[in-house]
């Protein structure tokens, strides 16, 4: 989808004029990359008619069997998106990214170096999306596989992490990879730092209700009730009638 023509074809001539350039003996021209028919998808050229979840820089497919998680502030300011399908989850985040090249082979040296660091061996595998990244961390819950991916689009970057069957045999990711494939990237046009997470916030309407959640949740708790008596104290206590003699 973001592949760009290097030329035309067997006839394509060099900057010199004359022959066309020929590679080296004894290697191989490197193919461009396959155009891809799916997302994540520029919003300059997403497909109308589906519906999707608005969190801003970042639309979200509406997929039958897939949970939307998302962990958001007070203000609405999303922090966290996970899409949770049976045993298998993925979360997702858009990042800024220059306009002349991508930036995924970079963060995942990063992501590779930082697993290093702490212990973790972290192996480089061919995927739908180029190289990708698989590493089997140590959590509270014992030990879980991931699987790193990137997607590099004009000035963003979409990066997945797979958790799950769909970690160690992408075959087993199921309606996940609908969900991927669906993506809308809205970039806007103000300029922003390199890898700086693009802004993601919840639609209107779910951020007045998480507002309303927080607000009761910090509200402090009402006073006890008055005593049944109105009397605001404690209510008379009745002497017993005299027995008779």
């Amino acid at each position: 989808m973001f592949s760009r023509n290097r030329g035309s074809g067997r006839h394509a001539r060099g900057d010199r004029g004359g022959r066309s350039e020929r590679p080296a003996r004894g290697t191989a021209p490197v193919p461009p990359p396959p155009a891809r028919r799916h997302g994540p998808y520029d919003v300059s050229e997403a497909p109308s008619g589906v519906e999707r979840l608005d969190l801003g820089s970042l639309q979200i497919p509406a997929v039958p069997d897939v949970e939307i998680r998302v962990q958001a502030n007070a203000e609405g300011v999303v922090q966290q998106v996970v899409l949770v399908n049976g045993e298998n989850a993925l979360q997702v985040g858009v990042f800024a990214a220059p306009r002349s090249e991508g930036i995924w082979d970079e963060v995942r040296d990063e992501i590779r170096k930082s697993l290093f660091d702490e212990g973790v061996a972290a192996e480089e595998t061919p995927g739908e999306y180029g190289i990708e990244l698989r590493a089997r961390v140590r959590t509270g819950e014992g030990l879980t596989d991931l699987r790193f991916l990137g997607v590099d689009g004009p000035r963003w970057m979409v990066r997945g992490v797979f958790q799950g069957p769909a970690a160690v045999d992408p075959a087993r990711a199921g309606v996940l990879v609908e969900c991927l494939h669906g993506l809308v990237v809205d970039r806007g046009q103000e300029a922003k730092p390199v890898r700086e997470p693009l802004p993601l916030r919840l639609p209107k309407e779910a951020a007045e209700s998480v507002a309303a959640q927080q607000a009761a949740a910090e509200a402090p708790p009402p006073p006890p009730a008055p005593p049944a008596n109105g009397s605001g104290g404690p209510s008379p206590r009745r002497r017993p009638s005299p027995r008779p003699r």
